[in-house]
């Protein structure tokens, strides 16, 4: 099965991004995971602090793909996978993809205006070496024309 991994946040181009995959992942017969990333806490030298922040982080994170999933699921009828993982973006999205044959592309949300987030930043320069296609969806696309092009 075709599987399109998409990296969701709290910025709206994450559902930008989730609308593009879930669409291309219906007509094509396939399925869309969701990757929620927690990025790497600073340590703190109080441990009991250092776990309720992660704990935090943890429970925001798992909000926003549960968030996520939901409305994928009402609006396209597919469930998705979903994982959420601590540490390094970029290796983490290596590792998954490595991991898992059925990834059939990368698709990542750009911001409507500014500079690309680290994860496009990231993978654009080295796009090359990834085994599947990286598609970076513009955030300035209106719902209608998401459609259209999916």
């Amino acid at each position: 099965m075709r599987i399109y991994l998409v990296v969701i946040d709290n910025n709206p181009e994450s559902g930008i991004a989730l609308r593009f995959a879930a669409r291309r992942a219906v007509k094509t017969g396939g399925g869309v995971e969701i990757l929620a990333l927690i990025e790497p806490q600073e340590f703190i030298p109080f441990g009991g602090v250092q776990a309720t922040i992660e704990e935090e982080a943890r429970l925001h994170a798992e909000g926003l793909v549960a968030g996520a999933a939901g409305t994928l699921l009402e609006e396209s009828g597919l469930r998705p996978s979903i994982t959420v993982r601590q540490g390094d973006g970029p290796k983490i999205i290596r590792e998954m993809i490595a991991d898992s044959p059925d990834i059939a592309a990368l698709v990542l949300g750009a911001a409507a205006h500014g500079a690309p987030g680290p994860l496009i930043a990231h993978f654009s320069s080295d796009s090359g070496s990834l085994p599947v296609p990286l598609m970076i969806v513009p955030g300035s696309l209106t719902r209608e024309a998401i459609d259209r092009l999916s």
